[in-house]
């Protein structure tokens, strides 16, 4: 059986083809790009089952992969997951947590797990070792950071960040600004970190999202960054319901 996994965001477009459980092509670009993508996709794979996890306006997109001829789920709600949800409000989880915790029910059961999620906004969530969703937290992330002190002050410009190390203490306010938001948001990460340790033993910490890479460079040691963690998610429920 080939699945095709689909991470729909704000702003592009993510695929996981897999033959069961093994991933066997990654593609990331636009929306635009994705659908000729897909096309190409199809005359190299007979795919089974897609299921699309959305942050965006996927709308459109389900539109055509259905003209595609692809059978296609959008996750949600009411799908049906291979774990236990202790969240209080779980219409309002957001679908890209749900990928993420069920990729951490299928590579760690019987684990305590951190997945922390580093894209436009940080997400901390957390299965207990009775493979149960307890729920976590949501911060802004490192961009939304930049973007809101330039929107919400008269003064301080736009910048990113830089890839080479930021020292805590900046010269200027563009070093200044990048000490703040980089230096603040891996101390908050390892701060969460060292909580969960101290509550929970032999804690697995996941790392993953598009800033993933960049900050796993920047955290101690003991965190496994895995950029492709909600695709393995996507592709376990897709196992999970047709089991």
């Amino acid at each position: 059986m080939i699945n095709l996994a689909i991470d729909f965001g704000n702003t592009r477009v993510k695929y996981g083809v897999f033959q069961n459980s093994e991933l066997k092509i990654t593609w990331a670009g636009s929306v635009s790009d994705a659908k000729t993508k897909l096309v190409e996709l199809q005359e190299t794979y007979v795919i089974d089952k897609a299921m699309l996890c959305a942050t965006g306006n996927s709308k459109d997109f389900v539109t055509f992969v259905k003209k595609a001829g692809l059978s296609i789920e959008v996750l949600s709600s009411q799908t049906p997951l291979p774990f236990a949800n202790d969240y209080e409000t779980p219409q309002t989880l957001g679908v890209d947590r749900v990928a993420l915790v069920a990729a951490a029910q299928k590579l760690y059961s019987g684990n305590h797990v951190l997945v922390i999620d580093a894209g436009t906004c940080v997400t901390y969530d957390f299965k207990d070792a009775y493979d149960v969703y307890q729920g976590g937290a949501i911060a802004p992330g490192l961009h939304m950071r930049f973007k809101a002190m330039h929107e919400f002050t008269a003064g301080l410009p736009l910048v990113t960040y830089a890839e080479a190390e930021v020292p805590v203490i900046g010269k200027n306010t563009e070093s200044a600004m990048q000490s703040g938001v980089i230096n603040g948001l891996i101390a908050e990460i390892e701060g969460v970190i060292r909580w969960y340790q101290s509550n929970y033993e032999q804690l697995t910490i996941i790392l993953t999202g598009g800033d993933g890479l960049f900050l796993s460079s920047r955290l101690k040691n003991g965190i496994f960054a895995h950029s492709n963690f909600l695709l393995e998610g996507l592709n376990y429920i897709i196992e999970f319901n047709r089991d």
